[in-house]
């Protein structure tokens, strides 16, 4: 997945200014794919460029307002259905654990403790967020409270693993 998309994709649902896509972008995919302003500002740039979006409004202090066109919601199709998902192959938390032996055993109870509050943090920002959401029968809020589930289910595994593992560590001394 690339920022590209995800801007096509909130460009889908109706036009927006670059803020307005940021704001939406960190409530909306925040759990799934970050990006900065400027990020964001120089990827409409390109898409605006390559024709996949254009400037459907003007406003003072040189606010824009984009609109997928129809070659970019052509794009975004093509994107969706015809290219598979790279898998994520790399986990640097995982690789910690595995040579968790090198360090102290204290020190691995840290480590895991670690990584179960940090997924317990996760997953009470996600119940926030879902609280602070105004959802509606748009097809948006429908997947994205999909997306949503899947962030919750995420964290909470990961919360509940950190535990076990911290279980299965020797006894303290």
């Amino acid at each position: 997945m690339s920022l590209r998309y995800a801007l096509l994709g909130l460009l889908s649902e109706r036009p927006a200014a670059g803020y307005d896509l940021l704001r939406r972008f960190k409530e909306s995919l925040g759990n799934v794919w970050s990006a900065t302003q400027s990020q964001i500002y120089t990827e409409l740039t390109k898409l605006a460029e390559a024709d996949l979006i254009e400037v459907s409004d003007e406003g003072p202090r040189g606010r824009k307002e984009y609109t997928i066109t129809a070659a970019g919601l052509a794009d975004l199709r093509a994107w969706l259905t015809g290219t598979e998902p790279k898998r994520q192959a790399r986990n640097e938390i995982l690789m910690r654990v595995f040579f968790l032996n090198l360090t102290s055993p204290d020190y691995a109870r840290t480590y895991l403790t670690g990584i179960a509050d940090r997924s317990a943090a996760a997953r009470d920002e996600l119940d926030a967020l879902r609280q602070s959401v105004d959802w509606d029968d748009s097809e948006l809020s429908r997947y994205g409270r999909i997306a949503m589930e899947w962030g919750e289910r995420f964290h909470e595994m990961n919360e509940q693993w950190a535990l076990w593992a911290r279980e299965q560590l020797p006894p303290e001394d």
